[in-house]
This record gives structure tokens, C-alpha cells and sequence, in this order.
């Protein structure tokens, strides 16, 4: 029976499951993850997971690394300054980013890399592969070890992904393979975040990042431990805390535009599970308020199909009486488009 066809649909949480992945060695542990994911996705739309792997001494020295940096002076950290490079790598400073039209900008300030060895290879296949989206990082001068301390997490986390993907598919109630062919150098992006404290009253138009939902395929976060500030919404329109577990990382569900036939956004869906009926997985809208009184620290990891990969629905989501409702496009076409509406280099 279909593992679709037998969940239940809720969407009224007022918390958020955990899922211990270290366990995905047989096909049978698998197929039980992508049960419990599946109910995640459903009915929540995020979850939190342990068993990852990534050890405590990788993220620590990623900490340090991007606290020194963002401590660094405003004039030192613009020499790398996002809108300078390609695909918006870099320093982005407060308030450039607006992810919610709504607001008026996102109090936070990150850097963005790419995908890169740890040892540079002459003949980079997935550089090669993988089109624009792949340009070389920009690294800053100082802190010493920047550079080793992101990437070295950045890779660890990526194993993560992979992982993901086959249990997303099984979740789906499709073969471990469906996304192999779709997902041979896939984008991925991390940005490290620094969050300010805002203190007394705050003006809902500028918070730390506005209400949103995602537009890659999924979402891995590190969020700084014992520092409350990342908030997702559920169906009773109830902003629910996710507060940093000891361990875990949160998972943020396959985005809507991956695996929705009707998308209703001004966009074409980045569908890679179209066949799927509508909605099957939540795309739950969150948002991050820091009002916490201290300095918070977010990474999130963005994962996306190749950059070349063709995005229009597929036979089974199409019909005489329901055509396509958009144009084809690329992965990496609709990504850029997406970020240069976040940054507002266009009209929204």
C-alpha cells in the first residue's frame, strides 16, 4: 500500500518530532525512516534529527570562525561584498536581503559559499557540471582558518543530504533512484547568519528573517544551542518555537515547489516529485525573531537538484482539462530569479 495513501494529515502541532537517522544501513531501516518522515513532513512540515554524524570538534571550529568574522569591521567585511560576485557569494550586510515582500528587511548579516574541495582538483566534475551556479568562492583574508572551518563542515553536512534525498524518496513511496539522475552534482549553498539582539519594541516589518517557505529542495540548519529565535507557523496560524536541541540539526521539508503540481506562487514549481497529489508535504512558513537579548548564530544548508536540470511537470500532473501553468525552466534559472528577488534587484 502506498506510503501516501495511508498517512493522516493534521498540520495543528505545537511541537516539532525528532528522528534518529544514524541508523540507514539495510533497505528495512530505511523504509522505517521514511515512514516517520513522512508523518514529519505531513503533518509538520520540519523535524529535527540526531544520529548525523557531524562531529562536535567541525562545528565548534565553524563557530569560531564566523563569530571572529562577523566581529570584523563593517569596511572589512564589504571587500567581499555579495552583490560583487556571482550568485550573490559573500558578505551580505543587515538589512540587503527582504524575503518577505511584507517587511521591510532582514535584520541579519551572513556569507554565502558554494560548492569547493577541500583540495582543489584540476578537473572538478561537478564545476564543470554544474553551470553558473558554481563559481569560486571568495574568502576573506582574516580569520586564519576561515576556510577550512566551512568547508569542512559544508562537506560533512552534504553526506547528510544525500542521505535525506533517498528517504525523501522513499517517503514518497517511489525507488531510492528516482532523483539519481536529477541529483549527480547537486547546488548546494550554506550561509552562515549572524542574528543582533533587538531589544524593547519591535516592529514586526523588520525582524531577524520574515515569514517565508523555502525554495530548495530541503534545508539543513545548525542553530546556535540555547538561544530561542526560529518560529514556524501551523495550521491554526499558531507560531510554534523550535528551540536548538543538544545534537540535533533541523530538517526543513522538501519545499513546496518540489513536490506540488498546482503551485499558486508567481513561479513554476522546482517539481521533482509532480506525480504526487497537491500539498502531499507541508511547506510551513517560519520566520526567525531574535529577542533573545544576545547574539544568535544560524547555518543553513540548501539543497537543490543540478543546476542544468529541466523543471516542468510531468506527464501524470498535466491534463487536456489541467495544462501546465508555466513555461520550463532550469533549476539554476529559477534559483537565480528567486535570489535576485530576495536581495530586490527586481520588481516583486
Amino acid at each position: 500500500m502506498s506510503l501516501i495513501s495511508t498517512a493522516t494529515l493534521n498540520g495543528a502541532f505545537d511541537r516539532i518530532p525528532v528522528i534518529d537517522i544514524g541508523n540507514a544501513s539495510t533497505p528495512a531501516q530505511r523504509v522505517a525512516l521514511a515512514h516517520e518522515i513522512r508523518d514529519a513532513c505531513m503533518n509538520v512540515g520540519f523535524f529535527y534529527i540526531t544520529g548525523h554524524g557531524i562531529f562536535q570538534g567541525t562545528i565548534d571550529s565553524l563557530v569560531s570562525a564566523m563569530e571572529a568574522y562577523f566581529s570584523l569591521p563593517l569596511e572589512t567585511k564589504m571587500k567581499l561584498y555579495h552583490k560583487e560576485f556571482a550568485n550573490f557569494q559573500g558578505y551580505s550586510p543587515m538589512l540587503t536581503s527582504n524575503i518577505n515582500p511584507a517587511n521591510t528587511g532582514d535584520l541579519n548579516e551572513g556569507f554565502k559559499i558554494v560548492w569547493e574541495e577541500l583540495m582543489p582538483k584540476e578537473n572538478d566534475e561537478r564545476s564543470t557540471n554544474s553551470g553558473s551556479m558554481v563559481k569560486p568562492n571568495m574568502w576573506p583574508e582574516e580569520p586564519a582558518g576561515f576556510r577550512e572551518a566551512y568547508l569542512n563542515f559544508y562537506h560533512a553536512a552534504i553526506g547528510i543530504g544525500k542521505l535525506l534525498f533517498s528517504l525523501f524518496v522513499l517517503a514518497l513511496d517511489l525507488p531510492e533512484t528516482y532523483f539519481d539522475d536529477k541529483t549527480k552534482n547537486p547546488t548546494v549553498t550554506m550561509r552562515t547568519i549572524h542574528y543582533p539582539p533587538q531589544m524593547g519594541t519591535v516592529d514586526d516589518g523588520i525582524i531577524g528573517t520574515g515569514a517565508h517557505t523555502d525554495f530548495r529542495c530541503f534545508t539543513i540548519l545548525w542553530q546556535q544551542p540555547d538561544v530561542q529565535a526560529l518560529q514556524i507557523l501551523n495550521s491554526e496560524k499558531q507560531w510554534i518555537n523550535a528551540p536548538p536541541i543538544p545534537g540535533t540539526l533541523v530538517i526543513k521539508r522538501p519545499a513546496r515547489t518540489m513536490d506540488k503540481c498546482g503551485d499558486t506562487s508567481s513561479f513554476p514549481p522546482i517539481s521533482l516529485t509532480c506525480h504526487i497529489a497537491d500539498d502531499i508535504f507541508k511547506s510551513t512558513v517560519h520566520r526567525v525573531v531574535n529577542r533573545s537579548g544576545v547574539h544568535r548564530y544560524s547555518v543553513p544548508l540548501f539543497f537543490g537538484a543540478d543546476h542544468h536540470v529541466k523543471v516542468e511537470p510531468i506527464a501524470s500532473c498535466v491534463s487536456p482539462d489541467q495544462p501546465p501553468k508555466y513555461e520550463a525552466i532550469t533549476a539554476g534559472e529559477y534559483m537565480h530569479q528567486r535570489l535576485r528577488e530576495m536581495y530586490r534587484l527586481v520588481s516583486v
